[in-house]
């Protein structure tokens, strides 16, 4: 590609931003920096009616938190800003009058009740109402009208709207980067609004404007806008300029794969479909997010990328640099991708593996404190080295440690019937007099002395073994059970010995 990649992501700030969103910033940030290209954060607010207050920031502290980092958007601004829609509403009425002085749009003054009949009139007839090629000479527009009556009409300030005029009678030939060449005749099209009286232009006209004044190479966007290529390819075409390149991403798919993916889904899964936490500002309602709930940003970004990609090997962990290198719209698929969340959580417990120590445990030291614990960082560390890796989250570290910093109070039920026999309290009071004459309490010294011991009395391990895990933990669980008599020290680990035959027995 010699061309300079453009690419842009264009969301409307109407509430938060969903995880297909995310993949479509992601899988058009991973195109520009594989061809050293850049990458446009544009808001498009022209419909001041489903504005949401704070959804701008929510989507830039998203992106920001996946590491999707943008080269010009707001308060990032290159050549081409403004780079919010509402700050650029000047621009488009000059546009929209190129279009009507070449013939290629034209006033349409029906009101919402005339329309409203001709619907009516269709569904009577058993067919759909449509505004454009086959019938627009019959309705209230200015196609019918000399210059003088159009001029009295505006002077009156008569409410209209400015519609494209499809060329009719034509077979437009597109190309989708992903899908390949698709054919649409422009009979079966309407005449799309693109200006309202009240200034604004609609998202078709503003969209387009904006991208060719923008300088996108390429329009890498979500599945549902196919249904506009034929609109954005005629009016590239009626401006007389060259239309980028497009690429319509798969849909993603409920994990059923019947349908796409909703808030509702995760609702009643129990998964995020947000990236972070999303609060309405209307309501107070609060929707979770990946963020919140634990999940790295690693995390996400690896699953979305291969909803819907592939590198064509079999590797399944990518870094964000590593996608950059791998990534080529020609190996997007086609068909809708399901959304498995248990793959999700895969993903995490990996990611959380690749993380540093140091890190785990800033982040577990306040847990600590929630339960009133407040020990050593050097022997936190010691501790979660131990456990992380049958951690998917940080959050599962203190069901997973609990017990190298407070003794059990209780006994699991099911594990003391499996681990507490008759004879095990004789056997405890003999291996405390075992352990109260070792000097030495490192974990490999206890091992060899218990099991060199538990070898001279002629026993099975899990004779000794089981009721001691469950004196140190309270249940049949945990890491190796020496490791956690060694760290929790000789005095308590005695203590507790105490503690179960006391309750036990």
């Amino acid at each position: 590609m010699n061309q300079h990649i453009r690419v842009r992501f264009a969301p409307s700030p109407t509430g938060p931003l969903h995880i297909g969103g995310v993949r479509t910033a992601l899988y058009n940030y991973l195109f520009a920096k594989k061809h050293g290209g850049d990458f446009l954060l544009r808001i498009e607010d022209t419909d001041q009616t489903r504005f949401v207050e704070g959804a701008e920031t929510y989507i830039k502290e998203s992106l920001d938190w996946c590491g999707i980092s943008y080269d010009e958007g707001p308060e990032q601004p290159g050549d081409c800003g403004p780079y919010r829609q509402s700050e650029r509403k000047d621009l488009y009425a000059e546009y929209v009058d190129q279009l009507i002085g070449n013939g290629r749009a034209y006033y349409a003054f029906d009101t919402a009740e005339e329309l409203d009949a001709k619907r009516k009139e269709a569904e009577q007839q058993g067919t759909k109402f449509s505004y454009g090629p086959k019938n627009r000479d019959d309705l209230n527009n200015s196609l019918h009208l000399s210059a003088e009556e159009l001029k009295v009409r505006l002077e009156n300030e008569e409410a209209y709207v400015i519609r494209f005029k499809t060329e009719a009678h034509k077979t437009l030939e597109l190309h989708d980067e992903i899908r390949g060449y698709i054919e649409v005749d422009t009979e079966v099209l309407d005449d799309k609004i693109l200006f309202k009286s009240d200034g604004m232009p609609t998202y078709h006209l503003a969209n387009i404007v904006d991208d060719h004044l923008m300088k996108i190479t390429h329009v890498i966007r979500g599945e549902e806008w196919l249904p506009s290529l034929p609109l954005h390819v005629s009016l590239y075409q009626a401006f007389g300029w060259e239309a980028p390149k497009f690429a319509h991403l798969p849909l993603i798919l409920k994990p059923s794969g019947k349908g796409k993916l909703s808030k509702r889904d995760g609702d009643q899964l129990g998964f995020p479909v947000f990236p972070i936490e999303w609060i309405d500002p209307a309501s107070g309602a609060v929707s979770a997010g990946y963020r919140e709930e634990g999940y790295l940003p690693e995390t996400l970004t690896n699953m979305l990328a291969l909803l819907g990609w592939n590198d064509g090997t079999d590797q399944e962990f990518f870094s964000l640099e590593e996608m950059v290198e791998k990534f080529e719209l020609s190996r997007v698929h086609k068909s809708g991708a399901k959304f498995d969340p248990e793959k999700t959580e895969w993903f995490q417990h990996h990611y959380l593996q690749e993380q540093p120590v140091e890190d785990l445990v800033d982040q577990f030291l306040p847990i600590l404190a929630s339960n009133d614990v407040y020990p050593e960082k050097t022997y936190v560390k010691e501790v979660v080295a131990t456990i992380k890796e049958r951690a998917t989250f940080v959050s599962d570290f203190w069901e997973l440690s609990f017990f190298y910093f407070v003794a059990p109070t209780e006994f699991d039920a099911k594990s003391a019937k499996k681990a507490w026999k008759n004879d095990s309290e004789e056997w405890m009071r003999a291996l405390i007099g075992k352990l109260e004459s070792l000097e030495d309490f490192s974990k490999d010294k206890v091992q060899a002395e218990v099991k060199d011991w538990i070898n001279t009395q002629g026993l099975g391990f899990g004779k000794i073994m089981q009721p001691l895990r469950l004196s140190l933990v309270g249940a049949m669980r945990g890491p190796d059970v020496f490791h956690i008599a060694a760290s929790i020290g000789k005095a308590e680990t005695l203590s507790r010995l105490h503690f179960a035959m006391e309750k036990l027995s």
